[in-house]
C-alpha cells in the first residue's frame, strides 16, 4: 500500500513544523508548511503577504464581518478568496503522498473524498512557550515571557476562528483526526517514533 496524504493540525508552537519535516525525511516525501504560501501566490495571483496574513488566521471579529457581508453580490472576501486558492493547491497536492500542515486540510480533503490520515499536535504552555521564544529569535523578534503567552493564546485564537469558517468544525476536536498527540508531554523524538509505526505498515 502506499502512504496516505498525512494532515498536520496544531496548536500554535506545539512542533508542527519540526515533526511534519522529521516525518518528510523519514518517509521520503515532501511536505508544505511555509513554502505552501509562495506556491498559493504563484497559482493564484494573491500576495504572499495577503496569504500569510489571511491565509489560515481570522479574527472573530473578522469572521463576522466575512459572514454578514458574504451575502452582498458586490462583495468579494479576501478570505475566501484565498481559502478557495488555496484548496486547489491543496487538491492538486493530494495527487501524490505528502504532508500538508494546516490549512483546513483535512477538511478540504475529506469533503473532496480523498484519504488522508490526520494528525492533531498541541502541548502544555511550558513547551510551547520555550518553542516559540526559538521561532520568534529566528525571525528576529524578541519578546518577553508575558508578551509570548499572550501571543500564543491570539495565534490559537486566529486559527480556530480560521477553522470554524471555513469547516463548521472546533479545531482540536479529537473525532475530527486519525491521532492526537501531546508533544510537551511525549516529546517531539517519541512522536515522530510513534507516527512512523503507524505510517510504515502503510508502504
Amino acid at each position: 500500500m502506499s502512504l496516505p496524504v498525512i494532515t498536520i493540525s496544531r496548536e500554535y508552537a506545539a512542533g508542527g513544523h519540526m515533526i511534519a519535516a522529521a516525518l518528510s525525511e523519514q518517509l521520503g516525501i515532501p511536505f508544505y508548511d511555509r513554502d505552501f504560501v509562495r506556491r498559493t501566490a504563484e497559482d493564484s495571483g494573491y500576495a504572499e503577504e495577503d496569504i500569510e496574513r489571511e491565509g489560515e488566521r481570522m479574527s472573530p471579529g473578522g469572521r463576522l464581518l466575512n459572514t454578514f457581508l458574504s451575502g452582498a453580490v458586490s462583495y468579494n472576501s479576501s478570505y475566501d478568496g484565498i481559502y478557495e486558492a488555496q484548496k486547489k493547491v491543496i487538491l492538486s497536492l493530494a495527487a501524490s503522498p505528502c504532508i500538508i500542515v494546516g490549512r483546513c486540510a483535512d477538511h478540504i480533503l475529506q469533503e473532496a473524498g480523498i484519504p488522508a490520515f490526520n494528525i492533531y499536535l498541541y502541548a502544555d504552555k511550558p513547551f510551547r512557550l520555550q518553542y516559540a521564544a526559538k521561532v520568534r529569535a529566528e525571525e528576529g523578534v524578541k519578546m518577553t515571557e508575558r508578551e509570548l503567552d499572550r501571543y500564543i493564546d491570539r495565534q490559537d485564537m486566529l486559527r480556530s476562528t480560521y477553522y470554524r469558517q471555513y469547516t463548521g468544525a472546533d479545531m482540536g476536536s479529537c473525532r475530527n483526526y486519525d491521532i492526537c498527540l501531546n508533544v510537551g508531554a511525549i516529546g517531539p523524538e517519541r512522536c515522530v517514533d510513534v507516527l512512523m509505526e503507524i505510517l510504515l505498515p502503510c508502504r
